[in-house]
């Protein structure tokens, strides 16, 4: 499924570019991604729209205050793990990611088949959700979202 939004972040703009489900679904077949990863991209993204424009008879977060604090319940915790919550909370307290889009994160990452999350996968997440937003990231922010840590050397 990841390799799915990254194409599609790679390929769409998120506003106009990017084609209705069928006609993207039908584009994923061609490139070579198997239906069922398909099917799972195209779910996850359906989601991400109800949150990103969710409707105003249903309003699909209550906005967080300034000052609140997140507390993530144990499944939540379970889910995501350790080292994604330290991710989360670093882009928090960098400024990099506001209160209203890290609940998306959280939601999209709790939508993320498997678990624990990885890191890399939160990071895909990360842009997925920024992308949606139509928001670019900090030019830091980017290189270390698409920094590929495997290859990492230490100075």
């Amino acid at each position: 499924m990841f390799e799915v939004l990254t194409f599609v972040y790679e390929n769409y703009d998120a506003g106009e570019s990017c084609p209705e489900p069928a006609h993207l679904e039908r584009k994923l077949t061609a490139v070579g991604f198997e239906s069922d990863e398909i099917g799972e991209a195209l779910t996850w993204l359906k989601g991400l729209d109800g949150a990103a424009h969710p409707s105003p008879l249903e309003p699909w977060l209550i906005q967080p205050q300034a000052g609140s604090i997140r507390i993530y319940p144990r499944h939540e915790q379970n889910h995501l793990g350790a080292t994604v919550l330290g991710f989360l909370s670093f882009l928090e307290t960098a400024g990099q990611m506001p209160a209203h889009m890290r609940e998306v994160v959280i939601d999209r990452a709790m939508a993320a088949p498997g678990g624990p999350v990885s890191l890399d996968d939160l990071k895909i997440i990360v842009l997925m959700v920024y992308w949606r937003f139509g928001q670019e990231p900090d030019p830091l922010l980017l290189d270390e979202l698409c920094d590929d840590s495997v290859e990492r050397v230490a100075h």
